[in-house]
């Protein structure tokens, strides 16, 4: 039972891979090293997914040039470098640290800086603040709860 569930499960796995068989190249040191580059390329489209595993067509586009330019005898880097002068360094789910993409790698930083700023000032102020009115209950407000508390309890 639990390899027919295993098999069930590895067929219904099978078309998340976007990756079409006419793509995929016959030495399999050349579609292993395709694998890998389309694995860092964020799909333009998806903008989450990496092009291996998207059906946009730009993604398609894309796993054809990869694969084209490994034929053509290209290195991994100056596919990179090819793809991020066409795209930009937006297509590279791990962007360079440059003045171009500080933003990118620091803003996270400084957002959940400046909210820790925020949250500690906030709290600083609700403990400063002092408290402005009585509330001990009065002669009168103890005497009406000691009368509702004793009618309660003869019910």
């Amino acid at each position: 039972m639990i390899r027919s569930a295993l098999l069930a499960l590895a067929l219904l796995a099978g078309p998340a891979f976007a990756v079409e068989p006419d793509e995929i190249l016959s030495d399999p040191a050349l579609e292993e090293r395709a694998r890998a580059i389309s694995a860092n390329v964020r799909c333009v489209v998806c903008q989450n997914e990496p092009i291996d595993s998207s059906n946009a067509g730009v993604a398609r586009d894309l796993r054809v040039l990869i694969r084209e330019r490994l034929v053509a005898g290209d290195t991994d880097q100056e596919i990179y470098d090819f793809l991020v002068l066409r795209y930009g360094d937006f297509v590279l789910f791990n962007p360079p640290f440059k003045p171009s993409t500080y933003a990118l790698w620091l803003g996270p930083f400084a957002i959940l800086f400046i909210g820790g700023i925020a949250v500690a000032l906030t709290l600083s102020r609700r403990s400063r603040k002092p408290v402005t009115k009585d509330t001990r209950l009065s002669t009168e407000e103890e005497a009406d709860l000691a009368k509702l508390m004793r009618e309660d309890t003869t019910k």
